[in-house]
């Protein structure tokens, strides 16, 4: 049995745009399709997939979705389908997955079966990229716009380096050090083909750590360049590393981000790990 979650809010398809795509979902045998109706119930949903013995649970989404339903599936025999239709759809490039909705539906309901890496920021299970200082006060900025889009990234990332200021981090060796911006990063993007860690891969038990130095305003504009570019391991500012476990302390209240979730952090004390090949991904 297929399970098909919907987030209706997800996107900006037009009424009719969207109603071509439950037609074609209706034609699917051997599924249901269910829609979400607040925050946390594509989670719930998935939940009750399980509990149902679903084969494959499919979401329709953004990258808020596709956390919520992944995050119920992780360590289980019940494999996750995308099929994206947010503005960023991070997890699904890195994985080639089709933007064109009935393309990605073949692929949710036909394609292979993978198994790839899970990534935890202290209990809480993350799939593409988390992260603290620059990126995590833009996605808050991005948050409280009407607009959706890379466009309206762009112009938040413009907005908020006028008052962003270096965030100061401790590491487990009580050394302390400022820095712009630090990045979790299990897939290799955050989205709209931005690539803050070119290089990052799914299946190779391993997370990297992008460190970004204190910038100047043009150092700033260099780096935003080297994200589409696929190179921001060349900018003198940035630090990538790999590892399967980091340690590290902010002030508790700091921002962060998980898979584009804007979050405030409520601890001192912080650990990122990984759990190699827990979650079956269909591509």
């Amino acid at each position: 049995m297929i399970h098909f979650i919907y987030n209706p809010n997800s996107g900006s398809k037009s009424n009719a745009s969207k109603k071509q795509m439950l037609q074609k979902l209706e034609k699917i045998e051997n599924s249901e399709l269910h829609f979400t109706e607040y925050a946390g119930h594509a989670h719930e949903l998935a939940c009750q997939a399980i509990q149902r013995s679903a084969t494959k649970v499919i979401a329709i989404g953004g990258d808020g979705t596709i956390h919520e339903i992944a995050s119920a599936l992780v360590g289980s025999n019940t494999a996750l389908g995308i099929i994206p239709i947010g503005s960023g759809n991070g997890l699904a490039r890195h994985l080639g997955i089709h933007l064109n909705f009935s393309k990605a539906l073949q692929q949710a309901t036909q394609g292979n079966e993978v198994q790839i890496d899970v990534a935890y920021w202290n209990q809480d299970a993350f799939f593409c990229t988390a992260g603290i200082g620059f990126d995590a006060y833009v996605a808050h900025q991005f948050a409280k716009g009407k607009k959706r889009g890379l466009l309206t990234y762009i112009k938040s990332s413009f907005q908020s380096i006028l008052t962003y200021q270096s965030l100061k981090i401790q590491d487990s060796n009580s050394i302390q050090e400022d820095i712009f911006s630090m990045t979790f990063a299990n897939a290799n993007q955050f989205g709209n083909n931005a690539y803050i860690s070119p290089y990052s891969n799914l299946q190779d038990g391993n997370f990297e750590v992008v460190k970004v130095k204190p910038l100047t305003i043009w150092e700033s504009a260099q780096l935003g360049i080297s994200l589409f570019l696929k190179n921001i391991n060349q900018h003198k500012k940035v630090k990538i590393q790999s590892c399967q476990r980091y340690e590290f302390s902010v002030p508790i209240g700091t921002l962060y981000h998980m898979d584009g979730e804007n979050l405030r952090t409520k601890e001192f004390n912080h650990t990122i790990k990984i759990i190699p090949k827990y979650l079956r991904v269909i591509v």
